[in-house]
């Protein structure tokens, strides 16, 4: 059974980005987490831009024309669909999330187009079951490249649910020349760190994971190559590949998405 009394991450971040899928409590949680980390709502909708480039930049640049992405959360315009289908109309996604209502908004959103979109409820630790499943198998049909996507999501995993591991086994799964797509919300004060996430896990009943360090961060790319970048380094998401010179950039620094665009070899 739904419990709407207590926020969830994804209404909280539907409200941040502006949307309508979100209720007062969540509302409530948004107002006492902007107390603690102001520049949470620039975070969100600099993390979303950074989602359009890295899907624009796949599909267009680099030929992506198939599409998994773990922790959808609630369907934001332009969504990962909407951005690769205008590159190329025959390009798949499949949106993987566990929130029961996530699924029921995806699925409604996406009803007029069943052959190339699809949603998958399921948690996005239950690696096998994904790539069993029979919408994941026609992905991956062919060998041809997919770009699996975790942005703005793995803090909701626990340390001691080995995040890290996940990706591994995700990239595994993934036919040569693929890609990886991970933002992550980041800070190297510890003091921050412990507060934020103390916060969240408090006022989501324990859905919620970690805020981590940037060589945390660092580590979801073990093995991969980084690109767009100058270093073989994550990057705070805005200024991975803007727009301009005039993009939105996050200004202030009490915490941020820290990420990147990575090839698996």
């Amino acid at each position: 059974m739904l419990d709407f009394s207590k926020p969830s991450v994804a209404r909280m971040y539907d409200h941040l980005l502006g949307g309508t899928d979100n209720y007062q409590v969540d509302r409530d949680a948004c107002e006492e987490l902007l107390k603690i980390a102001p520049s949470t709502r620039d975070l969100a909708l600099v993390n979303r831009a950074f989602l359009v480039r890295a899907v624009r930049y796949l599909a267009q640049e680099r030929g992506v024309r198939r599409f998994l992405d773990h922790g959808s959360g609630l369907p934001t315009s332009p969504n990962v669909h909407e951005v690769a289908q205008a590159v190329d109309p025959t390009c798949e996604v499949v949106y993987i999330d566990n929130d029961p209502v996530v699924s029921a908004h995806g699925r409604m959103s996406l009803a007029e187009d069943p052959t190339t979109t699809a949603v998958l409820e399921m948690d996005m630790r239950h690696t096998d079951d994904i790539f069993e499943s029979p919408q994941v198998q026609r992905l991956l049909r062919g060998d041809r490249p997919v770009a699996a996507l975790f942005v703005s999501v793995l803090h909701c995993i626990r340390d001691t649910d080995d995040p890290w591991g996940l990706v591994r086994r995700v990239a595994e799964r993934l036919p040569a020349g693929s890609y990886m797509v991970v933002s992550q919300l980041a800070s190297d004060d510890p003091e921050l760190r412990a507060e934020i996430t103390n916060f969240m896990d408090d006022v989501t009943g324990g859905n919620w994971g970690e805020v981590r360090s940037l060589s945390n961060v660092r580590r979801f790319f073990d093995g991969l190559e980084l690109l767009e970048v100058e270093e073989q380094e994550p990057v705070e998401v805005s200024r991975w590949r803007p727009d301009s010179d005039l993009a939105p950039r996050q200004r202030t620094k009490e915490w941020i998405e820290y990420g990147g665009v990575a090839l698996i070899k």
